[in-house]
């Protein structure tokens, strides 16, 4: 039995689209027809196509295919690097717990 879809939240959806629409920048100006991506990425045409629409079932790794065929997989390492809350969390424990061994 097919599990059910989560739901995806509005401000998500607009990052995957933002994402597609920058992949299919990426393919168009490197003058690369959408079967060659394909192609290149070992994914379907339809795989693809979903991608630069930004559907949220297309898997992680599919998109790091994608990347890579565009030879961008660098970009793929920029994903949550600078976690800029978790420093923000750790530095008041820390905070916390020196304050607390004084």
């Amino acid at each position: 039995m097919p599990t059910k879809p989560q739901p995806i939240f509005p401000n998500e959806r607009k990052i995957l689209i933002n994402l597609g629409e920058r992949i299919k920048l990426a393919r168009l100006r490197r003058g690369m027809s959408a079967e060659v991506l394909a192609q290149r990425s070992s994914i379907s045409r339809m795989t693809l196509h979903r991608a630069e629409k930004g559907h949220a079932a297309v898997a992680l790794g599919t998109y790091l295919r994608i990347l890579a065929a565009l030879q961008l997989q660098d970009d793929f390492n920029l994903l949550a690097k600078d976690d800029q809350l978790g420093r923000l969390l750790q530095d008041l424990e820390l905070t916390k717990q020196r304050t607390q061994d004084v």
